[in-house]
């Protein structure tokens, strides 16, 4: 009989029911793409998902960084476990993917010893008299976005398509690295072939880009970032993944991650100003998405809702390309209609005025 290793990378991401964590970093600097991802969830595809106002850091940065004990993280993720389990739900989905590979961890831990289970149980009652069951389930949205991505097809006004040529847009994907390589397992095609942005671009038009540093870091790595000293080896990893892709001229670069998406998006403005060097030809920079983003453009939502207007690289000629229909007049329109002061202009990365 054949064999099929393909399976071998597939895993198991429940079809409804899901109980929705947020993210510290996703809600401070892309706030849009959450709120889109729930809206896209119920909206479009029907499904039940809980977005409980009672819940919490995951401790993710701090833990990583070495600040924060993992007695102390597993047990906030216990309560957190505790509120998907007070509000009926089995079916976890965090929002980053750094909490994506907190809870990866501290399930897998427990399960190779159970007395820390247990410790994290006590810890727990003593602090909360909260109790808790571990998620059947525990899918990234990006996941579950893969997941439907043909059922959200036909609802989408468009395509990853250059209106102009008639040619698929040239896509370059990020994966996070706690999503794919601290347990390969439990992400879609493992750390080898992971398929779950490529998986979208693909389904909805576009042509994935391969390129040499495809699998570099976005440069982030907590202490490289977080100790000041350190963040000439956070922008100089990142300047290695743009001066690979660069020759490939990409119309925009995808990612799964928050933190990815942030110095991808911040570091291009870093090293404009530092540098004069864009890495695109016309110099606007190369438009940074994250996969609700792009989920919400292509359905035809305003952009200005999904919060391109936060972006440092901004993304009008990316609009132009595909045919989004936006308002520059209401780009800077604050919730209560009002419009807010114009950010100042970088120097040297261009704006659409």
């Amino acid at each position: 009989m054949e064999k099929r290793f393909w399976n071998e990378y597939q895993k198991e991401i429940a079809d409804d029911h899901f109980f929705y964590e947020r993210s510290c970093i996703r809600q401070t600097f892309f706030p849009g793409s959450e709120t889109a991802f729930l809206k896209i969830l119920r909206d479009e595809l029907g499904k039940d998902i809980c977005d409980n106002p009672h819940q919490h850091t995951c401790t993710g940065i701090g833990y990583h960084s070495d600040v924060v004990p993992f007695e102390t993280t597993m047990t906030v993720v216990a309560r957190l476990f505790s509120l998907m389990t007070e509000c009926g739900y089995e079916n976890y989905v965090p929002s980053c993917v750094t909490s994506f590979g907190v809870f990866s961890e501290v399930i897998e831990k427990w399960e190779n010893d159970p007395k820390l289970m247990e410790q994290a149980r006590q810890y727990l009652w003593d602090a909360t008299k909260r109790e808790f069951k571990v998620p059947k389930n525990i899918a990234h949205p990006s996941d579950v976005i893969y997941k439907f991505r043909f059922d959200l097809k036909p609802k989408m006004k468009y395509q990853l398509v250059n209106r102009f040529t008639g040619k698929p847009l040239r896509v370059v994907e990020h994966i996070g690295c706690h999503y794919a390589k601290i347990f390969p397992e439990r992400g879609i095609g493992k750390a080898e072939f992971p398929y779950v942005l490529a998986g979208m671009i693909e389904a909805w038009g576009g042509e994935v880009i391969d390129y040499p540093e495809r699998r570099h870091c976005c440069g982030f790595g907590f202490r490289q970032y977080l100790v000041q000293e350190n963040r000439g080896y956070s922008i100089a990893n990142t300047k290695k993944k743009f001066q690979s892709m660069e020759p490939y001229e990409p119309d925009f670069i995808l990612t799964n991650c928050p933190g990815c998406n942030m110095f991808l998006d911040k570091w291009q403005y870093t090293i404009a100003e530092m540098e004069h060097k864009t890495f695109d030809k016309q110099g606007f920079g190369i438009p940074v998405l994250t996969y609700e983003e792009l989920t919400g453009l292509l359905m035809g939502y305003d952009p200005w809702k999904l919060g391109f207007q936060l972006h440092q690289v901004q993304s009008e000629p990316l609009f132009n390309k595909i045919g989004i229909a936006y308002n520059p007049d209401e780009k800077y329109k604050g919730v209560s209609g009002r419009l807010l002061p114009r950010p100042s202009h970088p120097e040297c990365l261009k704006v659409e005025s």
